[in-house]
């Protein structure tokens, strides 16, 4: 049975994530940015809190955990890289590493470039991933720590999952991702199309996460390196992917 996922506005733009496998009655958090509407979730669905996973150290992405594990003890797991900065870790993972949330176990997947030691969590049978601030909806996190070969790296291992997984990162950001792709994949059918379905779901106040991997590969530049017509359009025809990939980041940071 899959996990039912709970997506938690918090904060101005972010988002956490609540997991919860009804046969066992477990509950896990994906990143906890702001305490009040995660802790009020668990109460409006009755859930206990027996897990926190933590895909990086950035304040907005842990600076709720203390309040809420105040309220509800529970195991807190994050990347073993990241450990001298991350809150207390009860288990420290790395690539490769299994976690389990009630009957279901997720792959650890290393994700550097947002920052080194940033995780996801790949739950194949719930066709979840939890990417936080390295893929995006319609982007990618700022490369603030790492390389661009190292997020090229991280981003073509996400590409790699089974299309018809949903993706589950960490930001609002997607309307503002979407005015930059166009930038760069003016041509593009799929993305003119995701871009009004986008303006339609802000407009009535929906999320635009989660998003899926079909989606991410047929609209987001970041992950659109090798595409001839993104190539032919930056002037790079035949380039390699993680160059282009490099040049389509650095526009970014501009925009």
């Amino acid at each position: 049975m899959p996990l039912e996922i709970l997506t938690v506005p918090c904060l101005s733009d972010n988002y956490a994530f609540l997991a919860h496998d009804a046969v066992r009655g477990e509950t896990a958090l994906i990143d906890a940015p702001e305490a009040g509407p995660i802790l009020a979730a668990l109460a409006d669905k009755g859930w206990r809190l027996s897990q926190v996973l933590l895909t990086h150290h950035h304040w907005d992405h842990v600076e709720g955990l203390a309040e809420i594990l105040a309220a509800h003890p529970a195991r807190v797991t994050g990347a073993a890289a990241d450990a001298h900065r991350l809150p207390p870790l009860d288990v420290q993972v790395s690539e490769g590493d299994s976690v389990q949330i009630g009957g279901e176990t997720g792959q650890v997947i290393d994700v550097p470039g947002h920052t080194v030691g940033h995780i996801a969590y790949y739950f194949a049978d719930s066709r979840a991933v939890f990417t936080a601030d390295s893929l995006m909806a319609l982007g990618c996190g700022r490369v603030f720590e790492g390389t661009m070969a190292q997020m090229w790296d991280s981003l073509s291992k996400l590409a790699a999952l089974p299309p018809e997984t949903v993706v589950y990162s960490g930001h609002e950001y997607t309307q503002a991702n979407g005015r930059f792709a166009e930038t760069v994949d003016p041509d593009n059918p799929a993305l003119s199309q995701r871009l009004r379905d986008i303006a339609a779901a802000r407009a009535a106040g929906r999320p635009t996460v989660p998003s899926t991997l079909a989606l991410e590969l047929a609209t987001n530049p970041f992950l659109r390196a090798g595409d001839p017509g993104i190539q032919k359009h930056l002037g790079m025809d035949g380039a390699d992917p993680a160059a282009v990939f490099a040049e389509i980041r650095g526009r970014k940071d501009r925009f």
